[in-house]
């Protein structure tokens, strides 16, 4: 409470604190009872703050989380995918996940931050943060800017750890579409994909002021912004791409599933990160979100490989990789809400559930989603959303789930990142193109599009 009452006061004050104690002592009182009353209790927008405000166990907490999360996509996407392709286009693969990362991290800073994380309407931010102005670090005066909604890390911590979820996002995307789309295709899919539908999805759904947040959607890691979004755009690029050439008729076998194990194990490990850095500090929370994600992993990868062996009588570690990552996507909107029970519940749903999505759905569906981002992100997204709203614990968040809400937050995210992504790639696919020749597709990504290639 005094906490609250100086920061307040300070802000009132335009930071300034006036000489006449009787005002001084005044306005901590009206500030205090306003915040004990309910009123004026929280900050709805970006402010200014005293650096004794920031924590510094969250803020390293924060910092490492933000690494974590980095890490998931450079190296660990680009090794995970660029293992499953064919060799002709194991470095186009890569460099896909190595580009999006340059172009995410620079469209974040330049307006995407300031649309997703600052109040203005139900469906899109304002433009207060745009070129992140108004960002303040003053080492001489004690100031510093914070988010509302982590007030005690810098907003330094909170945009570039925002900034990482930008990134792993469309690097996802990239496993639907992988050895047929044009590399200029692909760049200029990903600039329009984040500013027009991962920006407003994580506005809606994370910023207090997003509708989806207003009606109580929970997501604590991103099951509807990140995986569902990316999944439905996923085989939306499927579908406007077509099928590789040779795709039912020739295996295409893997180039190095040794690329795929450590690329998963990255996503393991940097998922810590992802989920438990969630909580926006080192608490008791973050560790309950360490300790369901965990578990989650662990039984979907073993109820995959349960079902993979029932089906085909036999395990692989390819089948591994993916129960585990199914298990990461399914625990990751749930991972801030529920027990060790929701955990192991929700992985062993996951498992069973991604793997009918990577290979019987897949079969129905008719789309070349090459390497399964629907059939795990997609199907592990609405699954982990859903049982949200199912295993959520009050007495955990303080928060209650309403199964009707996890609903309509995962249907309306997939409708919308499904159809904007076919807007956007007919547009180019009219303007540029979207897919290679049938030569180029055949000599491989690698030579066609970049002139290297792996001995």
């Amino acid at each position: 409470m005094g906490e609250i009452s100086i920061i307040l006061s300070n802000r009132v004050m335009g930071g300034r604190m006036y000489k006449n104690s009787y005002i001084n002592n005044l306005v901590l009182i009206l500030v205090g009872f306003f915040a004990s009353s309910g009123m004026a209790c929280a900050a709805t927008a970006p402010y200014i703050t005293n650096l004794e405000q920031i924590n510094t166990g969250n803020t390293a907490w924060m910092l490492t989380s933000t690494a974590l999360v980095l890490l998931m996509t450079i190296p660990g996407i680009a090794l995970f995918y660029s293992g499953m392709v064919r060799k002709k286009n194991l470095i186009a693969t890569a460099l896909q996940s190595l580009v999006i990362v340059c172009l995410a991290s620079v469209l974040w800073v330049v307006v995407g931050y300031s649309l997703a994380f600052t109040p203005n309407n139900a469906f899109i931010g304002g433009f207060d943060r745009v070129m992140l102005q108004g960002v303040v670090f003053d080492a001489i005066d004690g100031k510093i800017s914070v988010s509302h909604m982590a007030s005690t890390i810098p907003e330094t911590v909170w945009i570039m750890f925002q900034m990482t979820f930008a990134i792993i996002t469309p690097a996802l995307i990239t496993g639907a579409f992988a050895e047929r789309m044009r590399f200029s295709a692909m760049f200029w899919f990903m600039f329009f994909w984040i500013l027009l539908v991962y920006v407003p999805v994580a506005h809606w759904v994370w910023e207090p002021t997003g509708w989806l947040a207003a009606k109580g959607a929970l997501d604590f890691a991103g099951g509807t912004v990140v995986h569902i979004n990316a999944g439905a755009a996923g085989l939306a690029c499927a579908y406007m791409l077509g099928q590789r050439n040779g795709y039912g008729k020739e295996p295409f076998f893997p180039n190095n599933l040794i690329y795929t194990f450590i690329g998963a194990a990255l996503l393991w490990v940097g998922w810590f990160g992802f989920n438990a850095g969630s909580a926006g500090a080192a608490d008791g929370r973050a560790g309950m979100a360490m300790l369901v994600t965990q578990l989650a992993t662990a039984s979907a990868a073993l109820t995959w490989l349960l079902v993979e062996y029932i089906s085909r009588r036999k395990v692989t570690l390819l089948g591994a990789c993916s129960g585990a990552v199914a298990g990461l996507v399914a625990i990751t909107p749930a991972s801030g809400f529920v027990d060790m029970t929701g955990g192991l519940l929700i992985g062993l749903i996951a498992g069973v559930c991604c793997y009918w999505g990577a290979t019987q759905l897949k079969i129905l569906l008719k789309a070349d989603d090459s390497l399964d981002v629907f059939g795990i992100h997609g199907v592990g997204g609405i699954v982990g959303a859903i049982l949200t709203g199912v295993f959520a614990q009050k007495h955990i968040s303080g928060l209650d789930a309403s199964l009707l809400i996890q609903v309509i937050g995962a249907v309306t995210t997939f409708l919308y990142s499904a159809i904007i992504s076919v807007v956007i790639l007919f547009v180019i696919n009219k303007v540029i193109g979207l897919r290679v020749d049938a030569e180029q597709e055949q000599i491989g990504l690698d030579l066609a599009q970049h002139g290297e290639h792996v001995p």
